[in-house]
């Protein structure tokens, strides 16, 4: 599971700390998996190295909404839905951490190796030539 803080300003003006966690199991990375040629990692190394930064792009945000859930405060559950991955996607949150993902290699590379599993982890250097570098 990977936690990440942000602090912003609603649309009321409040500034709020809150956390947000990201996770997918191994049925969610399977489906991911199986579902791209030649694998996820394989396919975000790829784009990466022809410099297909609309498809880097698309990938980092269906990545990001695929991952996010809500934690039950008992920790025994991961909560997702079409409605809460939505209701992140409208927060102001969403755009501040996509746009730290999608062109910071080494948050990009922390986010994407804190949601996939060890043999699938990209180093930094995989992830160096994102928009924004």
């Amino acid at each position: 599971m990977f936690k990440e803080t942000v602090t912003f300003t609603d649309y009321n003006g409040v500034e709020i700390t809150k956390d947000y966690y990201f996770h997918l199991n191994e049925a969610e990375i399977m489906e991911m998996e199986l579902g791209t040629e030649g694998g996820l990692a394989e396919k975000i190394e790829t784009i990466v190295k022809a410099q297909q930064r609309p498809t880097i792009i698309k990938t980092f945000k269906e990545i990001l909404l695929k991952a996010y859930g809500e934690k039950s405060a008992d920790g025994s559950r991961f909560k997702k839905s079409a409605d809460i991955s939505e209701a992140f996607e409208q927060s102001p949150a969403s755009p501040i951490l996509f746009m730290k993902y999608a062109t910071d290699a080494d948050a990009g590379a922390k986010f994407v190796n804190g949601i996939m599993p060890s043999d699938k982890q990209m180093s930094a250097e995989q992830l160096h030539d994102r928009p924004g570098q």
